[in-house]
C-alpha cells in the first residue's frame, strides 16, 4: 500500500472530548474516526488490524467445531418478551418501525439463536452443536467511555453451545477456555491475560472473564500468581482466597475485560420450550453455554498495553502491515524495494509521500507502529543498504538490499 494513496492521514491532535489513550492514539494515527461518544468508524489501517483479529478468532472457533453463521442485528420485541428481558435488559437500543412494531438492536443473541437452533435439533444424536457469529453489537451505555474498550457500537464474536447434559457442557466449557488462551496468545496478550472468576449474574453463581492487565483498565482484579488465575473485585468480598489453591496472598491489578464465558444452563432453552428426545423418546432439557470475545475491544486493549511516548507498538500477528518502508529522496531504489517486497508476499506500507520531511515520516512511522521500519536514503545507498529498525527496539542497523527479504524472514 502506498501511503500517498491512503485517503486518511495522521493528525496532530485527537478530539478534545476524547479521554482514553487508545482512542486518542488510534484517531491520531488514522486507524479510527469518532462519529460520536462510543461510536467509531474503522479506517483502512484500523480495519486491517480488526480483520486480522477476527481471522484469528474465526480459526480458533472453527478448530473446536464452531459453525459460523450471521444473525440479524434487528431483533423483534416478541423474542425478548419470551425470555422476560425486554424490560430488564437495561442497555437495549429499542426502535419502532413504520409498521409500529417494536425491535431491539442486537445487544446479545440468545433470543435469536435459541429458536433458530430449535428448528433443526430434535434428538440427542444431533447434539452437541456449537454456533457462532462475528457481528456488530449495540448497547445503550449510559456513559460510553474508554474508546474502543466500552462503546455503544462494537464488534463481538458470540458462540452458543447446546448440550444433552451439564457434563457435556462442562467438557466444552474447558475446551473453550483453552481456545480463548490460544486467541490471546496469537494476539500477543497471553502473558498478561488471566482467567478471572466473576459474578454469574442471572445464570450461575460464577462466570469467567478473561482480563488483560492494563494501567488504565476499567476493572480491578486480584491475582493468584501460583495458579495464574484471578478474582474480579466485584466478588472479592465473598471469595477472598484463590478458588483453586486457597492462597490468600492475592495481587491487586487494573485490567481490561477482553472476553467472557457463561454456563447458561436451561435459562433460554426452557423459555422457548426447546427440548431434545433421548434414546427412549423422552424429553430432556438442553443445557446451553455462551462465549463472548470482542475484536474491536482487543484492538483498543492492545494499544493500551503496547505503546511508548511516540505511538503504538503492534504485535506482528495483528499489525496492519509487517514493514513500513520510508523513502528519503531515493525514489527509484525505494520503488524497486517496494516491488520486491510485494513480489515476496511481504505486507508493506510504503511512505512515498513527496510533501513530507524526513522528521515527519519518522514521526508517522513511530505513531502508526508497524513492527519493522526500512529507510532508504542517499546515505544508506552509499553502502548498497537500507536502515533497518524494529519498532520496539532503539537500535538500528544497515542491511544489504539483496538481504532485506531474508532479514525479515529471520525476524518473524
Amino acid at each position: 500500500m502506498r501511503q500517498s494513496k491512503l485517503f486518511t492521514k495522521t493528525i496532530k491532535q485527537a478530539p478534545k472530548d476524547e479521554t482514553s489513550f487508545n482512542a486518542k492514539t488510534l484517531i491520531k494515527a488514522g486507524f479510527i474516526d469518532k462519529s460520536s461518544a462510543g461510536i467509531y468508524s474503522f479506517l483502512p489501517l484500523g480495519l486491517r488490524v480488526h480483520n486480522k483479529i477476527c481471522d484469528i478468532v474465526r480459526e480458533e472457533m472453527n478448530a473446536i467445531g464452531g459453525q459460523e453463521i450471521l444473525m440479524p442485528a434487528l431483533t423483534p420485541k416478541k423474542a425478548w418478551q419470551k425470555t422476560d428481558r425486554w424490560d430488564s435488559f437495561d442497555v437495549l437500543f429499542k426502535v419502532i418501525g413504520n409498521n409500529k412494531r417494536e425491535y431491539a438492536l442486537g445487544a446479545t443473541h440468545e433470543e435469536i439463536v435459541t429458536p433458530l437452533v430449535q428448528k433443526h435439533i430434535f434428538s440427542y444424536k444431533e447434539l452437541p452443536v456449537y454456533i457462532y457469529q462475528i457481528q456488530t453489537k449495540f448497547r445503550d451505555e449510559l456513559r460510553a467511555k474508554a474508546g474502543l474498550i466500552r462503546g455503544r457500537e462494537f464488534s463481538m464474536k458470540d458462540l452458543y453451545s447446546f448440550h444433552v447434559d451439564k457434563k457435556d457442557l462442562d467438557k466444552f466449557y474447558e475446551i473453550t477456555k483453552d481456545a480463548y488462551f490460544k486467541i490471546f496468545n496469537r494476539c500477543g496478550l497471553s502473558e498478561i491475560t488471566y482467567l478471572t472468576y466473576s459474578s454469574g449474574g442471572d445464570f450461575s453463581k460464577y462466570s469467567h472473564e478473561f482480563q488483560t492487565l492494563a494501567e488504565n483498565g476499567e476493572d480491578t482484579i486480584y491475582i493468584c500468581d501460583d495458579c495464574k488465575i484471578a478474582i474480579n473485585q466485584e466478588i472479592i468480598d465473598e471469595q477472598k482466597v484463590c478458588p483453586n489453591c486457597k492462597n490468600k496472598d492475592l495481587r491487586k491489578e487494573k485490567s481490561i475485560e477482553v472476553g467472557n464465558i457463561f454456563k447458561l444452563g436451561t435459562r433460554f432453552s426452557n423459555a422457548f420450550d426447546f427440548f431434545y428426545t433421548n434414546k427412549k423418546g423422552q424429553k430432556h432439557d438442553i443445557e446451553m453455554g455462551c462465549y463472548g470475545i470482542g475484536p474491536s475491544r482487543i484492538v483498543g486493549t492492545i494499544v493500551e498495553v503496547y505503546h511508548d511516548n511516540k505511538g503504538i507498538i503492534w504485535p506482528e500477528s495483528v499489525a496492519p502491515y509487517q514493514v513500513h518502508l520510508l523513502d528519503l529522496e531515493a525514489k527509484k531504489t525505494s520503488e524497486d524495494i517496494y516491488n520486491k517486497l510485494l513480489k515476496n508476499e511481504v505486507e508493506v506500507f510504503y511512505d512515498d509521500q513527496d510533501d513530507k520531511s524526513a522528521g515527519e515520516k519518522f514521526a508517522d512511522a513511530d505513531l502508526i507502529g508497524i513492527p519493522y521500519r526500512l529507510v532508504v536514503s542517499k546515505k544508506t545507498l552509499e553502502q548498497n543498504s537500507v536502515e533497518f529498525k524494529k519498532r520496539d527496539k532503539q537500535e538500528t542497523k544497515l542491511v544489504k538490499i539483496e538481504k532485506i527479504v531474508e532479514e525479515l524472514g529471520g525476524n518473524k
